[in-house]
């Protein structure tokens, strides 16, 4: 054994007082930073303003759930469970059985005339009667088709956040099915078939159909609501008449609605339109017309600069503007599933030349 080993090594002491207090041992140390360590709790302070952000559009991103709060005010909405569907109902009633009854008292009467008359009123009767039931019946389909994209929507944006493979196949199967009839995403529907099998992750799955199937008709809604936005700026800057620009704008923003509901696949009715109308109404009023990716400044400049040109050129942006916001909620309530793989386009997106952009 060296020198140096046999040297005492140097200790150190504490004193308390008159007393020497031994230097703590491993094991104390450990103990004591153990104890320290649970008793150190460090808590995460919550963004106020991410709270607010989710209570008011919800943990879905892009907005999702107002999406949604917008679908079950107005497209999933049941009528008949309402006292209002209770008064439309017994109205309906009402008008259908008078004119059911003129048309008896007209035949009758028509018999009592001549043969030949009663004849040709009941033909034109059961035209009548066959016309109406035919008309009944498409509506209901077509109401009973809008309801499906709505609810199918909600499923996928449910099976994505959930990333669950099985639900994310079933409802991209009824995605495909949706759009069996139409010649021009026959391709893109047996791609996402053929592909459903071989993607395991639901998310994945569901953002390869967005892809495949639904943004190529993004780009056609976008300029549906590209086109619609310039015939209302210019036809309300060449307008004399601020009534011709309240009928041309209520007018396009119905003629949007409907095509952006029968490009994803909706073809409303009379009565399904009131409720798509409802749900783009409710949309807007959720978002406080505010749409992704838009900022309230950029419109109010756009605005402000075409109306220090002249003030009926400020009055045709300010309608684009109108009825590009209508498209955009349109779109968002209509598509039969969320924004995922892609960003929700803004008004500056669809509509550029609102905002001086010559692109």
């Amino acid at each position: 054994m060296t020198d140096s080993e046999r040297r005492p090594r140097p200790r150190a002491f504490r004193l308390d007082g008159d007393k020497t207090v031994a230097p703590r041992t491993a094991e104390e140390i450990a103990d004591d930073a153990a104890r320290r360590a649970a008793a150190q709790v460090i808590e995460q302070e919550e963004d106020a303003f991410a709270r607010e952000a989710r209570e008011l559009l919800g943990e879905l991103p892009g907005g999702e759930a107002a999406v949604e709060a917008a679908q079950a005010k107005g497209v999933l909405e049941k009528y008949i469970l309402s006292w209002g569907g209770l008064f439309w109902s017994a109205f309906t009633g009402i008008v259908s059985m008078s004119v059911f009854l003129w048309l008896w008292n007209f035949v009758a009467d028509a018999f009592s005339h001549s043969a030949i008359l009663g004849t040709i009123g009941l033909v034109l009767a059961v035209a009548f009667g066959a016309a109406i039931v035919v008309l009944l019946a498409r509506e209901i389909q077509a109401t009973l088709r809008q309801n499906r994209i709505a609810k199918l929507h909600v499923a996928l944006a449910e099976a994505r956040a959930a990333d669950n493979r099985d639900a994310s196949r079933t409802h991209v199967a009824a995605l495909c099915k949706i759009y069996e009839a139409r010649a021009d995403m026959a391709r893109a529907r047996a791609v996402v078939l053929e592909t459903t099998q071989k993607i395991v992750d639901g998310r994945d799955l569901v953002d390869f159909a967005e892809r495949q199937l639904v943004t190529p008709l993004d780009d056609l809604v976008s300029r549906e609501i590209a086109d619609a936005a310039k015939r209302v700026s210019l036809v309300t800057t060449v307008s004399p008449r601020a009534i011709f620009d309240v009928i041309f704008v209520a007018g396009q923003a119905v003629v949007l609605m409907r095509r952006i509901a029968e490009i994803y696949g909706g073809r409303p009715g009379l009565f399904g339109f009131f409720k798509l109308a409802r749900s783009v109404g409710a949309h807007l009023a959720i978002t406080g017309g505010m749409a992704v990716g838009d900022s309230l400044l950029q419109q109010l400049v756009g605005h402000g600069v075409a109306a220090k040109l002249s003030a009926r050129l400020g009055e045709g942006v300010l309608n684009g503007l109108l009825t590009a916001r209508v498209g955009i909620s349109a779109m968002s309530v209509c598509r039969p599933m969320p924004f995922g793989a892609g960003k929700q386009p803004g008004v500056k997106d669809v509509a550029p030349f609102l905002f001086g952009d010559k692109k």
